[in-house]
């Protein structure tokens, strides 16, 4: 579980993150990210949407696998930046450790790995 110094909050963070971040698109999620240009530490949120799954234990299962992904990535990442992965019908069928991989070269892809 990510530390609530990591979490993305409030209205107003998500839509600034989401219309003036840039997409990345990946197989099993979307990652829209905004450089903040400040030295605090990055922040994220998971949204796993009704249309992904109806079940909710389905999309908790992907939103802790996601949120243990990013929780392990920390050390690596870069400071001042906020991200929200947007979850994607796909990734309810696989397994957490891919999806955890696929966090880690999602990362890595959009810059944000040291």
């Amino acid at each position: 579980m990510l530390s609530r110094q990591f979490t993305l909050k409030g209205k107003e963070a998500f839509e600034k993150v989401r219309s003036q971040g840039r997409l990345f698109q990946f197989n099993s999620f979307g990652l829209s990210v905004l450089e903040r240009g400040d030295d605090e530490s990055p922040r994220f949120a998971f949204i796993v949407s009704s249309k992904v799954s109806k079940e909710a234990v389905q999309r908790n299962r992907i939103k802790r696998a996601l949120s243990e992904a990013v929780r392990f990535e920390m050390t690596r990442l870069k400071k001042g930046f906020d991200a929200i992965f947007l979850a994607k019908q796909v990734g309810t069928r696989k397994p957490t450790d891919e999806l955890m991989r696929e966090v880690r070269e999602a990362l890595t892809g959009a810059g944000l790995a040291k």
